[in-house]
């Protein structure tokens, strides 16, 4: 994959209006794009509708529609990426869970592991902790989405947050116990 300042130049080229630019820049990140899409789904109940490709696809059609983004860099497109996909994600478990019911199965964020309700509730379950947690704390519930859903690095977190990089691994840590009591709690309020 081309380096940040390859990406970084696209996006600029793109935003000021360069149509070719949007093209080299699908290109230049698609294949991370697929990666970030693929661990996502790695996270997501076994045989889901939704293949890592298909993933991309629906948020490269979002990310055409981002006009009006004032892209920064490569760790903002990135961010704004995962962003889309959590959405897309969230609204095909919104659509599947009135559908189906199952076992529970485990969410797992940085070797925090909670058991949750079955099928694509884990991902609604967090999609609402989040939200609960943004209302506490936004700049953490945005860490969580940059780093789980994006699969930013620290240093890439800590550039689109303008923060230290301690910063984030602290917040990272805070984040990632208050969203274990939260889900923790929520299963025992469904039992």
């Amino acid at each position: 994959m081309p380096g940040t300042e390859d990406i970084t130049g696209l996006l600029l080229a793109w935003r000021g209006g360069e149509v070719t630019a949007g093209h080299r820049l699908v290109e230049a990140v698609y294949d991370e794009l697929r990666r970030v899409a693929r661990r996502q789904l790695a996270r997501e109940r076994p045989n889901h509708s939704l293949s890592p490709t298909a993933l991309v696809n629906e948020a490269y059609l979002k990310l055409v529609d981002q006009r009006r983004v004032q892209w920064q860099n490569r760790a903002h497109f990135f961010a704004v990426s995962a962003q889309l996909m959590r959405r897309i994600l969230v609204d095909h478990a919104r659509a599947g869970a009135t559908a189906k019911r199952g076992a529970a199965l485990t969410l797992s964020l940085d070797g925090v592991d909670v058991g949750i309700p079955p099928v694509d509730a884990e991902i609604l379950a967090l999609d609402a902790a989040l939200a609960k947690l943004g209302h506490v704390d936004a700049r953490q519930s945005r860490l969580v989405e940059l780093r789980y859903f994006a699969g930013l690095t620290v240093e890439e977190t800590a550039a689109v947050l303008d923060v230290a990089p301690i910063t984030v691994k602290r917040d990272w840590a805070l984040a990632r116990a208050w969203l274990f009591r939260e889900l923790k709690q929520g299963r025992h309020e469904e039992q």
